[in-house]
């Protein structure tokens, strides 16, 4: 952190070159057997169909663990799973690996060995491009390829579930081109009903359909000497897809009635919430259609994909609604933040923007608090079985972020162990008070005290059980 009067920033460093080597994963289990070579910075390991490496195993969680490179090395990640992840017989849950490696995943063995072939990827030292935000190493490395292909022409696909971010990716990129301050188009191809999205996209002359009462523009030719961002592509019609086709790789235009065309000069960036690749495979989209749209593919991760980036989301989200608001901005707790980082905002960064200006909203005093935010959600989890964990670099960068005096931040570390230790501790005595005092060490009297203080749950109706 850089401190500078009123204003924070935060520092990352200058861009580096990352090397990926190229690394096998090969899985041993009972019936579960698989083989796979890599050269990816993010690769996740679990049973989902979807996981780069699948395994189809009772022990492995649908989203079990992930390996990712970053500056300093190979990172073995477990993604909250149910049967936990291993090296040997210690249960890991963010560790740096060597190679070769063998780590298990629930009952299943894998081996990790890196390989000799290697590609330089290009890591932005900055946290920001345009109006997207993140310091973690998927979004600078996003950054860096956007930082070098912002400033051409070529086409870019975007591709990310909903409420990545997407829309900012297309503005970024124009804002970072000689095309900035020309017309940009927005056209969502969801959003236009099938009879009229080639009137919208291409325009139409006066009487060439029922109520086309003078001649209009479509979206490529409004966006004429500028930038298209063609959102939701994959929910284009198969029979307006060779159209489209023909209009990128010609550079032409014909409105709908029309028997002239015109040449229409724009980049374009198109965005979708599926994998493209697959709906070639299912034949829902031209192959020819994706290889001229995907001449650069940006994947943004999903934000459950990067809980580094969080704190800083968050900030910025606080200041956007002080500043919308007229009030000034509220602290966060720690448990707060990591109940944040738990859960899995399927919405992703949208939800989490609606989530923090509710909070703000809601909130009566100088924090926010988890009660004042959506707790059916915050119940929710990134992976199967996760749980908030106390990581001590975390709370301390939290610590500093917030300014929080020396007397707070105790008492909020405190806070936290108390919650931990005695939610743990109930758990492995089945709610019995009794069992939990025994085993703290402390008196039963004392042992109510605290559980009803932090309103945990006991075994029984009243909410404490003292049968042995």
């Amino acid at each position: 952190m850089k401190m500078n009067g009123d204003e924070t920033q935060t520092i990352v460093g200058r861009a580096v070159a990352l090397k990926i080597h190229k690394y096998r994963l090969s899985a041993q289990g009972l019936g579960a057997h698989a083989t796979k070579s890599f050269q990816k910075r993010l690769v996740f390991i679990g049973s989902h169909p979807d996981c780069d490496f699948a395994i189809d195993d009772a022990s492995i969680s649908r989203h079990h663990a992930r390996i990712e490179i970053d500056e300093t090395g190979y990172r073995l990640v477990d993604n909250g799973s149910k049967n936990g992840t291993f090296i040997g017989n210690l249960r890991v849950n963010d560790v740096y690996i060597e190679t070769p490696t063998t780590f298990r995943c629930g009952a299943v063995e894998i081996n990790f060995e890196v390989q000799d072939d290697a590609i330089d990827v290009a890591i932005s030292g900055a946290t920001h491009f345009g109006n997207m935000l993140g310091q973690s190493v998927a979004m600078r490395e996003i950054f860096g390829l956007l930082e070098r292909i912002a400033p051409t022409d070529v086409t870019v696909l975007v591709e990310g579930e909903s409420g990545c971010g997407k829309e900012l990716v297309a503005a970024a990129i124009r804002e970072h081109s000689p095309r900035a301050g020309k017309p940009f188009v927005i056209f969502d191809c969801s959003a236009v009903s099938a009879d009229l999205i080639e009137s919208e996209l291409f325009g139409h002359v006066k009487g060439s359909f029922t109520g086309a009462v003078s001649d209009r523009k479509g979206a490529f030719l409004q966006a004429n000497g500028g930038t298209i961002f063609l959102d939701e592509i994959g929910e284009l019609s198969l029979d307006l897809q060779p159209k489209l086709l023909r209009v990128l790789e010609n550079r032409m235009v014909r409105p709908v009635g029309s028997e002239r065309t015109y040449p229409v000069d724009v980049r374009v960036v198109a965005a979708t919430n599926r994998v493209l690749s697959k709906e070639v495979e299912n034949g829902t989209f031209r192959e020819d259609l994706y290889y001229r749209l995907a001449v650069i593919k940006v994947d943004l991760p999903p934000l459950r994909q990067r809980p580094e980036d969080l704190p800083m989301l968050v900030e910025h989200f606080l200041q956007e609604a002080s500043t919308k608001f007229h009030r000034a901005a509220p602290t966060i707790t720690f448990s707060t933040m990591q109940k944040l980082r738990n859960y899995g905002w399927p919405g992703n960064v949208r939800e989490l923007r609606n989530f923090i200006e509710r909070a703000f909203l809601l909130s009566n005093d100088d924090r926010i608090e988890t009660k004042f935010l959506n707790a059916k959600s915050l119940e929710q989890k990134v992976s199967d079985d996760s749980q908030p964990t106390f990581e001590g670099d975390v709370f301390v960068q939290h610590v500093i972020e917030n300014q929080l005096p020396y007397k707070d931040a105790k008492q909020e570390a405190i806070d936290w162990f108390e919650k931990t230790y005695w939610t743990h501790l109930l758990e492995v005595t089945g709610g019995n008070i009794s069992k939990a005092a025994r085993l703290a060490g402390i008196h039963r009297k004392s042992a109510e005290y605290i559980v009803r203080k932090l309103d945990l749950k006991c075994a029984s109706k009243t909410g404490i059980s003292g049968d042995d």
